[in-house]
């Protein structure tokens, strides 16, 4: 062991320092020597390599866990130190390469010192990246990089409610959607209603200054040959006495309904060829009443309902009642049981009630007032007859009456049927033929209701049948009048009744509208002792296949 001492060196108890990085990057630390200019001595030069010196005896060293630096320029390669500071066989390896250079003092080899702390590592400033950089370097794109989740113990929550809020906000879009989608298809529908509907008012006719394709098809219609179903219908009042009648129409061509009111004052020929009043020709039993209407009217009527007070009853009670405006007020009778009906629109009549209603007349009213209320209440029963032919038969049938053996309960159901949907639809009109004090038909009736309601004309007359002729007295003489329908009677033809003239004319004239009937009209003139000059073609005054008007100049043979 060497005992010489080395001279004191003022800087060797000098704090350790950084003195720089080696390759990982983690930094050094040593002593260095404060002599500005002078070579450091071997043994400082080493104890800055090895990081400790004779005078740091006792003190811990730096730790170090870390490769060894690379060897720079000049230097010798060497060896990192043991973790703790201190080797044996490294200090006297370390020894040799001393006493080969230098003769260096030595002490006693120190205790391992305690670790101390590494200072604090300052961060490092980047510098800002240069452009050259930027386009040498390499070009990554996302889905090259992985991401680590990191797990979270609310994220099933979050997901869970993530997934209830889309859930709720895809529900409030559908039920928008599908409002949307109901609103569109309102729209459509109205649209195409509006339009079907006005369609169908233009086709009817029913538009304000539009005529249809099914107005003018009805016009043409009317304006040619129509095809009319009659039936005719007397009421018997089996309480107090009376009949009334009506012809029930149902024109199939202009598919229209109307009821004609015939006064019991019309005058109807008998089988004899004598004259009566329809009233009189119904209660006496109504034989050949049908038949004298036809001759009448130039009518052709497919059967006779005799309508007892006591079945209307019962059919307007299997209706459920009826709604009518009443034009009067009806006092009850406790006797007969005829119950009161009040005066006004829309009043629900029951059987009883309807009865009571269509039977009434007042002390000193005309016949035609009855008749107008009997119009109603069978307009009003009309309108509760069900559709349907067999449903209306049944309700016939259920009425438990006997019916005409020309009318059976199908045939009248089927025509109650059809004429209760047109009274529905408002394709109904109720007429009062107009009838003069002598029983003849007014002109006006004989024109607007006989011809257009009716459709009676001389041409209901058939082939083979005798002629109907109608007598229209203008002598003011009663006497001419019934020697001229005696000859008529006489001659074969059916006499129709045309009563008198309002003014007399002198010379008499026989008309005819058809030129088929040209000669049974001259065949008139010669039965009536008439020149053939008299006959001319011309609009007859009284409904009937040839008319003869007598004038001051006929005198009977």
């Amino acid at each position: 062991m060497n005992d010489r001492q080395e001279p004191y060196d003022p800087y060797a108890a000098q704090e350790q320092q950084l003195i720089g990085y080696d390759a990982y990057g983690q930094p050094v630390y040593g002593q260095v020597s404060a002599r500005p200019a002078a070579e450091p001595a071997p043994g400082q030069q080493y104890e800055q390599q090895y990081g400790y010196d004779y005078q740091d005896y006792g003190r811990q060293q730096p730790y170090y866990p870390q490769q060894p630096a690379a060897p720079q320029y000049g230097q010798q390669e060497y060896h990192q130190a043991p973790s703790y500071g201190y080797d044996p066989q490294y200090t006297q390896q370390a020894q040799q390469a001393q006493q080969a250079q230098q003769w260096i003092p030595q002490q006693a080899a120190p205790e391992p010192p305690a670790p101390v702390a590494d200072p604090p590592r300052p961060a490092p400033v980047p510098e800002p990246r240069r452009a050259e950089d930027e386009e040498s370097a390499p070009d990554y794109r996302t889905e090259q990089f992985a991401f680590i989740d990191q797990p979270d113990e609310d994220s099933e929550d979050v997901i869970d409610w993530l997934k209830f809020t889309e859930s709720r906000t895809e529900r409030r879009e559908e039920a928008r959607r599908r409002g949307r989608n109901r609103v569109v298809a309102l729209i459509v529908v109205l649209a195409l209603f509006v339009v079907g509907g006005a369609g169908y008012l233009w086709y009817a006719g029913k538009l304000p200054f539009l005529d249809g394709p099914g107005q003018k098809k009805d016009a043409a219609a009317a304006a040619g040959p129509q095809k009319r179903d009659v039936i005719v219908i007397h009421l018997h009042n089996t309480k107090k006495g009376g009949t009334s009648t009506a012809l029930l129409v149902d024109n199939v061509t202009t598919k229209k309904g109307a009821t004609v009111l015939v006064p019991n004052s019309l005058g109807v020929p008998k089988d004899d060829g004598t004259g009566t009043v329809l009233g009189k020709a119904v209660e006496e039993g109504g034989l050949g009443v049908r038949d004298s209407l036809d001759s009448v009217l130039g009518t052709h009527i497919g059967g006779t309902w005799r309508l007892d007070t006591p079945f209307l009853e019962n059919l307007v009670e299997l209706v459920g009642g009826i709604e009518i405006d009443t034009d009067t007020a009806v006092p009850a009778d406790e006797a007969a049981k005829i119950p009161a009906v009040s005066q006004g629109q829309k009043q629900h009549l029951s059987g009883a009630m309807a009865v009571s209603y269509a039977t009434y007349r007042a002390q000193g009213e005309p016949d035609a007032k009855q008749l107008d209320r009997f119009g109603k209440v069978l307009y009003g029963t009309l309108r509760k007859i069900p559709g349907d032919p067999k449903s209306a038969a049944v309700t016939v049938e259920s009425m438990g009456q006997i019916l005409d053996p020309s009318l059976n309960a199908q045939t009248l159901g089927t025509l109650l049927a059809k004429l209760g949907e047109h009274a529905k639809e408002g394709a109904y009109r109720t007429d009062v033929l107009g009838v003069k004090p002598d029983g003849t038909l007014t002109d006006d009736a004989n024109k607007n209701v006989v011809k257009e309601v009716l459709g009676g004309s001389f041409t209901a007359s058939q082939a083979g049948t005798a002629p109907r002729v109608g007598l229209k007295d203008a002598t003011g003489d009663e006497k001419t009048q019934v020697a001229a329908k005696a000859a008529l009677l006489n001659g074969g033809y059916t006499f129709v009744d045309g009563g008198k003239a309002d003014k007399t004319q002198p010379a008499t004239q026989i008309t005819y509208q058809d030129d088929a009937q040209r000669a049974k009209a001259v065949e008139v003139a010669k039965t009536l002792g008439l020149p053939e000059t008299v006959v001319k073609k011309g609009e007859n005054a009284v409904n009937a296949d040839v008319v003869v008007t007598l004038g001051k100049d006929y005198k009977p043979s």
